[in-house]
């Protein structure tokens, strides 16, 4: 494209997932990968996640050491990393119109991969009435706000939702030196561990409401409280000047849509076969945009991963279309990722349930056969469960879709 700057690889988000692919291809040789970022700092969500967690067992770190790890590492490759540049909007197959700190730019890549990440659901996509007052967050903007730029975010904080990144909000509520008055959700238990939510109940003395959900925010000018409604109908008001919105991961699939891309009817970030790969030749996504709310970690693995299917694209191994027959589930299942499937994928394939289930069987099928049968020790909700691709082998390329489904038998 006339008036575009070349480079060999684009990636877009310069989070875990991102920051590993552009490590890999770097150091494997390839002489121009190139990540941008639009926050003003590289490292994605970890940067923000004050607590530990990260790193390996031998060499735990908190969020933002292993985000400057994962930066330093990727630099040290050879990759250039570019925060504070936008990705406006495709100006072509594989380039991109970007803004930045040096003005408006258009970027050319052999390959494109999208590392953009997730969000939250905020308060207004959850249709929560009421007034619009200050001290209405995310957890994200509630971390930056703490761990990044030291601020107070109020006296007395309902934290809505109980499922992993609730437990860290709360956890950051406290660590700015506030009060968790409760912490509400609409399902019948908290979505995290037994041990952790025992520990926020006991020791911490964080009220669980269970089935109950926020009907209305209170006050003017700042936050006076929240009305919530029980399951039997009763209502209450719960006295706080801060709500925190936590869960409710959706890809940030906004590129992936402007650029046509076909998306996923279950996870809504864009569909990929066993390579990552896009419905657009050589364009590949990876990390949290293809299944929101899973760990870093599983980002930075799947980064090193598509980062060989880029280089076999590079080289000519493929044509970097995608490959192989729609992979879908049935419910209980709320998604699969990848969402195709071909005889040579080596997997691993990440499922969600949105049921409790003990003991269910897993199973695959494809035009009536069955490929792959397993018996679980059990399934929960919004945690993810691994399918490995030892069946991959036995599907028809010139079959109908495959099928999973969890139940009884």
């Amino acid at each position: 494209m006339s008036g575009a700057r070349q480079v060999d690889v684009l990636i877009v988000g310069a989070g875990p997932a991102g920051l590993a692919a552009a490590a890999r291809l770097a150091a494997a040789g390839v002489a121009r990968v190139e990540v941008l970022d639009r926050e003003p700092q590289a490292g994605g969500v970890p940067r923000h996640c004050a607590h530990g967690g990260f790193g390996t067992w031998s060499h735990p770190l908190t969020g933002p050491a292993w985000a400057r790890l994962l930066v330093t590492a990727a630099e040290g490759a050879g990759a250039v990393v570019r925060p504070g540049v936008t990705a406006l909007d495709w100006a072509g197959p594989l380039s991109l119109h970007t803004v930045g700190p040096r003005g408006p730019e258009t970027i050319e890549a052999r390959a494109v991969v999208l590392a953009t990440g997730t969000r939250e659901r905020p308060r207004s996509a959850r249709l929560v009435p009421g007034t619009r007052p200050a001290g209405v967050l995310t957890t994200g903007e509630l971390q930056q706000a703490v761990h990044l730029y030291g601020q107070r975010v109020g006296e007395r904080a309902v934290v809505v939702g109980a499922e992993d990144v609730s437990y860290a909000a709360a956890a950051t509520v406290r660590a700015a030196g506030a009060e968790v008055v409760a912490m509400v959700t609409g399902l019948p238990r908290a979505r995290t561990t037994p041990a952790r939510a025992a520990d926020a109940r006991l020791r911490q003395g964080i009220p669980l409401l269970t089935a109950t959900t926020v009907t209305e925010l209170l006050g003017h000018g700042r936050l006076s409280g929240v009305r919530v409604r029980h399951r039997d109908g009763r209502t209450a008001v719960l006295p706080c000047d801060t709500v925190v919105f936590t869960g409710q991961f959706v890809p940030e699939h906004e590129l992936a849509r402007r650029g046509g891309l076909i998306l996923d009817t279950g996870t809504r970030g864009p569909a990929v076969d066993g390579a990552l790969r896009t419905s657009r030749p050589g364009v590949f996504a990876v990390g949290s945009v293809l299944h929101p709310g899973e760990s870093a970690a599983a980002a930075a693995r799947e980064g090193t991963r598509v980062a060989g299917a880029v280089l076999e694209a590079l080289a000519g191994a493929g044509t970097g279309a995608p490959d192989g027959v729609p992979l879908s589930v049935a419910p209980p299942l709320r998604w699969i990722v990848p969402n195709r499937v071909a005889p040579a994928d080596r997997g691993p394939y990440v499922l969600r349930t949105t049921a409790p289930l003990t003991r269910p069987l897993l199973r695959v099928t494809q035009d009536g056969r069955t490929l792959y049968r397993r018996r679980l020790a059990r399934a929960v909700p919004y945690r993810p469960l691994t399918l490995s691709a030892r069946w991959t082998r036995l599907v028809d390329p010139r079959g109908g879709p495959v099928r999973v489904t969890l139940g009884d038998q």
